[in-house]
C-alpha cells in the first residue's frame, strides 16, 4: 500500500492521542465496513446534516449553481475520453523505465489520480507471497475472512509475506518517488514529509477465478461525512474552494490542509484515521480488466468536486438517462428545500 508519514508536532500529537484513546474496536470483517456487502439498510442522516448543507450554501447559492454547471460540462468531455480510451486512460509504466524518471507522465498522473507501475516486484517473488498466505491460512483455519462460505478477503495484516511485500526496496522506491514527484505543500512550514513512506497495514484479497459474487460498491477511502464538516476536513480547509463555488482552484495534490484535517470523527469500524497520500494494490498474479481488478474514476479533481457538490442538487431524470449530466437535468435544492442527504458519504 502506498502511504505517507507526518512529523509529530504538538497539534498532531493531540489528534493522535484522541485517536489512540478510541482505537479499540470490535472485531469484524470487510462486510462490516460496506453495506453493499452486509446488506444492512443505510439509515438517513440526522437533520443536523441538512443544517450543515444550509450553512455551507447560504449566501453562495449563485456561485455554487454556476460552478456546478461548469463542472458538468467538463465531466461530459472527460467521460467521453475515458469511454473511448478505456483502461488505457490510466498512465502505465514499467518499473525499469520508472527508475529513470516519470516526469513525462507527471501531468497525466496528476489529472488521472492513478498510475499502473508494472514489474515492481519480480513475478516469482509475488507468486511466492500468495503461496505463503495460502499456506498460512491453511495452518490457521480460524483466520477471519469474507465471505465465510468462499473466503476471498482475509483479516490478515501482519503476516510474513505482507511484511516482505511492504518492505521490498522496489516497492518503497515507488512510494517515495510518487510522493515526492506529485505532492506539494502550499505552506512551506507544514509539518509533513513528502518523501518518507510509512508502512500502513491493510487486509489482503485472493479472488477465485471467475468469481462474480464478491465486489465492493463504489466508495471513497479517507473519510465520509467529514468531507463537509467544519471539524472534519474543514479544519484544514481542504475543500474550501469547491464548497465556495470555485472548484477550478481546488488542488488535490496540496498536502498542507491534510495535516489538520480529521477524516474519522466517529471512530467507525472501517475508516482509517491516518492520511494516506497514495493507496494502491500490489498484484500477486495476472488479472485482466473485468476480472476483479481495482476500478477507479480517472478524473480525480472533477470526480472529487462532483461528490462534494452533488448533495446540493437534485436530478430531474435518473442515472439511466443519456442526458443525466446535462445542465438542464439539475435543480439547485435551495435553502428551504435542502435535505440531509450526502450522496458521497459512502466510505471505507
Amino acid at each position: 500500500m502506498l502511504r505517507a508519514s507526518v512529523i509529530k508536532t504538538p497539534g498532531l500529537k493531540r489528534h493522535m492521542t484522541v485517536a489512540a484513546q478510541s482505537s479499540s474496536k470490535r472485531e469484524g470483517d470487510i462486510s462490516d465496513a460496506f453495506t453493499s456487502l452486509s446488506g444492512a439498510k443505510r439509515e438517513p442522516l440526522p437533520d443536523r446534516f441538512r443544517q450543515l448543507k444550509v450553512d455551507l450554501a447560504r449566501e453562495k447559492e449563485k456561485q455554487i449553481v454556476e460552478s456546478w454547471k461548469r463542472l458538468l460540462r467538463e465531466l461530459k468531455k472527460e467521460n467521453e475520453i475515458v469511454a473511448k480510451k478505456g483502461p488505457a486512460v490510466i498512465p502505465q509504466i514499467d518499473y525499469g523505465d520508472f527508475k529513470n524518471g516519470t516526469s513525462g507522465l507527471k501531468e497525466e498522473i496528476r489529472k488521472r489520480g492513478a498510475v499502473v507501475v508494472k514489474g515492481v516486484i519480480p513475478e516469482s517473488e509475488a507468486r511466492a507471497y500468495k503461496e505463503e498466505v495460502e499456506e498460512y491460512v491453511k495452518k490457521n483455519p480460524s483466520t477471519r475472512a469474507f465471505p465465510p462460505n468462499d473466503p476471498q478477503v482475509y483479516e490478515l495484516y501482519w503476516s510474513n509475506p505482507q511484511l516482505k511485500a511492504r518492505g521490498h526496496p522496489n516497492f518503497l522506491r515507488v512510494q517515495h518517488h510518487l510522493m515526492s514527484l506529485l505532492w506539494h505543500t502550499s505552506n512551506p512550514n507544514s509539518p509533513i514529509s513528502l518523501d518518507e513512506p510509512l508502512i500502513y497495514a491493510d487486509r489482503l484479497r485472493i479472488r477465485q477465478p471467475g468469481d462474480a459474487s464478491f465486489a465492493l460498491g463504489p466508495h471513497i477511502d479517507g473519510g465520509s461525512v467529514e468531507r463537509w464538516e467544519k471539524e472534519g476536513y474543514g479544519r484544514g480547509g481542504v475543500y474550501d474552494h469547491v464548497l465556495e463555488g470555485n472548484w477550478e482552484q481546488y488542488d488535490p495534490w496540496d498536502a498542507s490542509g491534510r495535516v489538520e484535517a480529521v477524516n474519522n470523527l466517529y471512530d467507525g469500524l472501517g475508516p482509517c484515521s491516518m492520511f494516506r497520500m497514495w493507496q494502491g494494490w500490489l498484484s500477486m498474479s495476472h488479472t485482466k480488466p473485468g476480472e476483479g481488478t481495482l476500478q477507479v474514476n480517472p478524473v480525480v479533481k472533477l470526480s472529487t468536486s462532483y461528490v462534494l457538490l452533488r448533495p446540493f442538487f437534485q436530478a430531474k431524470r435518473g442515472r439511466a438517462s443519456a442526458n443525466y449530466l446535462d445542465e438542464e437535468n439539475w435543480e439547485f435544492m435551495g435553502i428551504e428545500g435542502m435535505d440531509s442527504e450526502l450522496q458521497g458519504q459512502v466510505a471505507d
